[in-house]
């Protein structure tokens, strides 16, 4: 199940049930405000990162590996098995 445009797991979310209203893929607008890669996922009419053509951009990966808020690629992972089911 797709849960999310980058490939986070919102299922595994520790601010879940907060002012989060749920997955961006459900949901016009996500708790944090602007989300450029959800934004951009969404306007090449993708479910989530993983089926585009510039799978892993640059904006993604750093996102992946950000130092406060990345997961060392995980997300990155979890778009690639997304894309195989």
């Amino acid at each position: 199940m797709i849960e999310s445009r980058c490939g986070i797991k919102c299922s595994d979310c520790s601010y879940k049930g907060r002012p989060c209203p749920g997955p961006c893929v459900e949901n016009k607008e996500i708790f944090w405000g602007k989300c450029e890669i959800k934004d951009c996922c969404e306007g090449r009419g993708l479910e989530n990162c993983g089926q585009c053509a510039d799978f892993v951009c640059q904006k993604l990966h750093d996102y992946a590996y950000d130092k406060d808020q990345g997961d060392n690629g995980l997300r990155l992972e979890n778009c690639r098995l997304w894309c195989r089911k």
